[in-house]
Order: C-alpha cells, then structure tokens, then sequence
C-alpha cells in the first residue's frame, strides 16, 4: 500500500520545519530519509505518526491521516521504531511485544475482567503470534527475559520486533542502527531485507550510515532545511548536485 504525503507543512514559531515536502513510499519498498542534522528528518517521521498536526495530506492507500490521532494511525497499518529505546525494562520480551498487539485486540474492558474463554482464545492467538515475530527476529530465547537484562543492540531488535508485532503495512525506522557494532548493523539491515521481502512490508528509515543508506534503499529522498532537494534512487542521489552541496558539503 503506498504511502503518500502531498504538500505537507509544518511550522514552529518562525521556523519551517517542513516547507511543502512531498514524495511516495512504493509498497513493499524500502525508503530513506536523509538530510543534515535540522532538515526535517524527524518532524516528518513524526507527521506521518500523527503526533505534530500539519497542512497538506498525508494518505496510505485511500485512506487521509492527516489530523487523525497517533493511536488511529497506528490501527491503519503505520508503526514506528524510536531512535532512542522506548521499551518497558522491567517487562520481558513477551509483555512488551504484546502491548503492541492491543489496537487488535476485540476483546473489551469487561469481556477481560471476566476472563471470559473467547478472551483467553484471542489472548493464546496473540503470543503465538508475537512468538512467530520473535522467530523472526531472532529473540526467541529472549521472549521471557526482562528488557532491562539485554544488551543494547538486543534491546533496538526488541524495539524493531514491537513495532512488527502490531502488523503494519508501514514501518518507519528512526536511526535503526544507531550505535550498534558492525556485526550489529549487517544484522539488522539482514532483517530489514527479509521484512520486505517475507513479510511484503513497506519500510521508511531515517538513518546517518551513508553507506548502509545507499546499499540498502530502493529509493532515496533527501532534506534539507525542510525541503525536498532530491528524490530518486542512490544512484541518482548520489551525483545530485544539491545533495552534493548541501548534505555531503562540496562545492561545485
């Protein structure tokens, strides 16, 4: 399904933080990001999620998310895996990916509280799920120790998993190999590849690894200053013009 955004506009104050920005994420692709520090990277990731209101039109498939809230967009089809770790510590592995299970839970408040038995079917149907993506991810001998207990670049797959966990059609991915080892990275982008290609999920990443970026990505759109300066596949980014000057900092 293919996400678009069409003229999107956000402003604070008197600073433009993203100045009429549009381009297509193809389904089943995966997409980058990039830009220097301030271009906007993260305002858009955060647009996209519903968590800063803006003009323009952001839309998956037919569906508008421009001005629904972050919850509802998430229940489309959109998940994110945060830069900086935003798991649960003291849960395990298990409790923090079936959190994100609960926009598919049907089961309601009452329905729980008296443990009816189609709450505990639904219940078994979603640890054998999340017990799939654990496979998947290669956490499962981790799925029943706390968080807080894994290494870092354990605890970034556990955030990858989580947001696989709620089924999107989009995944966003801010920073995903940020501080990792090198073996860390090439497994990591090992698992970005096999979403796409096993699970038919569309990927956006924001990421500084150029190298990784350009190896990786389907199709490329670079910021800067909150504008679209390019768009195309690396190859073509890569010889921009623009992008030379004001991402890689030559000069014509």
């Amino acid at each position: 399904m293919r996400l678009s955004l069409r003229e999107v506009r956000l402003r604070f104050g008197g600073v433009q933080a993203l100045d009429s920005v549009s381009f297509d994420v193809e389904p089943g692709s995966v997409h980058a990001v990039i830009g220097p520090n301030g271009a906007g990277k993260s305002s858009c990731f955060n647009a996209i999620s519903g968590l800063y209101a803006v003009t323009g039109s952001i839309r998956l498939g037919d569906q508008e998310l421009t001005g629904l809230p972050p919850h509802v967009i998430a229940g489309l089809g959109v998940a994110r895996a945060f830069q900086n770790i935003a798991l649960g510590g003291a849960d395990t592995v298990l409790d923090n990916l079936m959190v994100a299970r609960h926009h598919l839970t049907r089961a309601g408040f009452a329905a729980t509280a008296l443990n009816l038995r189609r709450v505990r079917r639904e219940e078994s149907r979603h640890r054998r799920r999340v017990t799939e993506i654990a496979e998947f991810t290669g956490l499962a001998d981790e799925l029943h120790r706390p968080v807080a207990e894994l290494p870092y670049g354990v605890r970034k797959r556990v955030e990858f998993a989580r947001a696989l966990a709620a089924e999107p059609r989009v995944l966003l991915l801010d920073e995903p190999v940020a501080g990792m080892t090198h073996h860390e990275k090439a497994a990591t982008v090992a698992l970005i590849r096999r979403t796409r290609e096993s699970l038919g999920v569309s990927v956006v990443l924001v990421e500084h690894d150029m190298p990784l970026v350009m190896g990786l990505a389907d199709r490329i759109t670079v910021l800067d200053f909150g504008r679209v300066i390019a768009d195309g596949p690396p190859d073509h980014v890569r010889t921009h013009p623009d992008v030379l000057r004001s991402y890689l900092g030559e000069h014509s």
